[in-house]
C-alpha cells in the first residue's frame, strides 16, 4: 500500500511510525510549520520524518495547487490524516482510489469538530478515545474504521487524556492495517443523530466564572489546563491563570457562609468559593509571565480587591 500522510502533533508522529513499522510505503508526507504564537510542546512531524527517511513538505493549505499536485505526484492507493489541521478538499482526496482516512481524537460519532479532548473533559466525560474513519466532505462524518476507548479519571487533566488518545490512535491504527492492506477495510456507520458537533476554543474561553458550580469549574480548570492557554481569574486588575487544582477530600470544612464567589486565602492556601458554595484547592497558581503566586502574595491582591471594591 503506497500512502500520502497528511500529519502533525504526537498522533501524527506515532502515527506516522506505525505506517512505516507496518511496512506501508509512506510515499509523501505534508505537515504545517510551527507558528511562532503556540507553545511547541509535542512531537514535530517534520522531525520523524526526517528520522524515518520518509519525503516531506510543509503544506498550510491543502488546496494549495502545488499540494495538490505533490499528492498526485505521489501517485497514493491511499491517504491519511493525522491530525492534520485543515480540511482536505474532495478534489484531493479523490487521487486516492483505495480511499482517505482520518483518526480522530473521540468516540465518533461523539465529540465531531474542534479539540475533541478537551470538550470531553469540560463536558466530564468518564471516557473518550481514538477513531479511525473515512473521510468525506464533512468534517468526522464518514464512516468507522476501528475505534478504541480510554477512561477518563475524575482529576485528568486535558493533557493527560490526550497522551492515552494517542495511545489509543496508534493502536486504532495498528489493529485496522492488516485488513487494509489487503483491500478488506472494516465499514460500519458513523450515525451522526446519535453523536455531537463542536467548534474550536480560544484562550478567552479559560475564563472561570466563579459563580458557576464547583464540578463545572473544576471540569473547566482540567479542560484548559497547561501546557493549553489555563483557565485564568482576574483581580486588582490582574490576571491570575490556575494551573493546578484539586477537589476537597470528603468531609473538609466548607467557607463560612456568605464567603464571597472566587480567589480566596484559607488557613495558608489558596482556594476557590464557587457559586453553589463548593471548593476548589488552588494547587499552582500562576501570574500572567507564568511565575508563580504564593497564598501570601494573593492575600495582598484580596486586599487591594476590597479597597477598589469599597472606593466604587
Amino acid at each position: 500500500m503506497r500512502a500520502v500522510v497528511f500529519a502533525y502533533h504526537n498522533v501524527g508522529d506515532r502515527c506516522l511510525r506505525v505506517l512505516h513499522a507496518r511496512g506501508v510505503d509512506v510515499a509523501l508526507v505534508i505537515t504545517h510549520r510551527d507558528r511562532p504564537d503556540e507553545n511547541i510542546w509535542f512531537r514535530r512531524v517534520a522531525d520523524t520524518a526526517t528520522e524515518l527517511g520518509v519525503p516531506f513538505i510543509f503544506g498550510e493549505d491543502p488546496a494549495d495547487p502545488s499540494v495538490e499536485q505533490a499528492v498526485r505526484d505521489a501517485r497514493p492507493d491511499v491517504i491519511f490524516s493525522f491530525y492534520y489541521r485543515a480540511m482536505i478538499p474532495a478534489g484531493v482526496l479523490a487521487l486516492a482510489p483505495g480511499g482517505a482516512f482520518n483518526m480522530h481524537g473521540s468516540l465518533l460519532p461523539k465529540y465531531r469538530g474542534r479539540v475533541p479532548v478537551n470538550w470531553a473533559v469540560l463536558h466530564g466525560e468518564t471516557e473518550t478515545g481514538a477513531t479511525l474513519h473515512v473521510m468525506e466532505a464533512r468534517p468526522d462524518a464518514g464512516d468507522i474504521v476501528d475505534q478504541t476507548a480510554v477512561p477518563i479519571l475524575p482529576d485528568d487533566t486535558a493533557g493527560e487524556v490526550f497522551e492515552k488518545v494517542t495511545v489509543a490512535a496508534e493502536q486504532t491504527l495498528w489493529r485496522a492495517l492488516p485488513a487494509m492492506m489487503a483491500g478488506q477495510t472494516p465499514r460500519r456507520p458513523n450515525r451522526l443523530a446519535e453523536g455531537s458537533y463542536y467548534s474550536g476554543r480560544k484562550p478567552e474561553d479559560g475564563r472561570i466564572d466563579w459563580n458557576r458550580p464547583a464540578a463545572e469549574v473544576y471540569n473547566l480548570i482540567r479542560a484548559v489546563a497547561p501546557p493549553y492557554p489555563g483557565a485564568f481569574t482576574e483581580l486588582a486588575g490582574q490576571r491570575f491563570i490556575v494551573a493546578q487544582a484539586r477537589r476537597p477530600l470528603p468531609g473538609a470544612a466548607p467557607m463560612p457562609a456568605g464567603t464571597p464567589a472566587g480567589l480566596q486565602v484559607r488557613d495558608g492556601q489558596v482556594v476557590g468559593v464557587c457559586g453553589d458554595g463548593g471548593l476548589i484547592i488552588v494547587t499552582q497558581l500562576l501570574a500572567q509571565d507564568g511565575t508563580a503566586v504564593t497564598p501570601q502574595a494573593l492575600a495582598g491582591h484580596l486586599h487591594t480587591e476590597q479597597s477598589n471594591e469599597e472606593n466604587r
